[in-house]
């Protein structure tokens, strides 16, 4: 096998809980590993009701649990026991994008703190990465933040992986690894493509997750 069919044989597949997903899901290929988002507008049970939906048709089910959207510890609890109950092996954990935090916190590693003392049954954790940057938050600090979560997950001796944000420039994406893995970030990192989708809709989605300066690249190199 090439190696491009191969990374897309093994690629996951992320989805947004939206009312059109429903008649869309029959078409992810049979056994794929499928990521459900979640964002402030849905919450976080709509990523749970997604993903229990989706475990049900026997695809391996990434939830992404938000850190700024869980009310209390015993919420970060429940979270735990929803991944246990339903037979996950792995989570993916991002802060999240509301505005203010709705509980005490405000990023993922005072959440993954708490999360790591819960009955979860994981096998993995993965963890966000932003080779272009963070449209709100100083390098410096996402920076030092990958590397507190990393040493969390050693602690607790939960593998772990670091999942980036879209990135279209190689040299970007290839000088930040280099950076990171200098600084020694030993995680495994997966990067984040976007699928077949519409180029005007490529960029609103892309100015909207803050990766402008990866959709200024794209501009310039018409055939990305």
């Amino acid at each position: 096998m090439s190696t491009q069919r191969s990374l897309i044989a093994d690629a996951r597949y992320e989805v947004i809980p939206m009312k059109n997903l429903e008649s869309q899901i029959e078409f992810i290929p049979t056994g794929a590993s499928v990521s459900v988002t979640c964002s402030p507008a849905k919450g976080q049970q709509a990523t749970l009701d997604l993903a229990a939906r989706i475990v049900d048709l026997g695809h391996v089910t990434v939830p992404h649990l938000s850190a700024r959207l869980a009310e209390d510890a015993a919420a970060v609890k429940r979270l735990g026991a929803f991944c246990r109950d339903h037979g996950l092996t792995e989570v993916f954990l991002v802060a999240g994008d509301a505005p203010e935090p709705v509980g005490p916190y405000d990023g993922v590693v005072s959440f993954l703190r708490d999360f790591l003392d819960t009955d979860h049954g994981l096998s993995r954790i993965g963890v966000t990465a932003y080779p272009d940057g963070h449209a709100l938050i100083e390098q410096s600090v996402v920076h030092e933040a990958l590397h507190a979560k990393q040493a969390l997950l050693e602690e607790a001796g939960i593998p772990g992986f670091a999942s980036t944000q879209m990135c279209f420039d190689l040299t970007t994406w290839k000088d930040w690894a280099v950076a990171e893995r200098a600084a020694g970030l030993k995680l495994p990192l997966h990067i984040g493509v976007p699928g077949v989708i519409d180029r005007t809709k490529l960029f609103t989605m892309g100015m909207r997750l803050g990766i402008g300066n990866s959709m200024r690249f794209v501009k310039k190199n018409g055939g990305v």
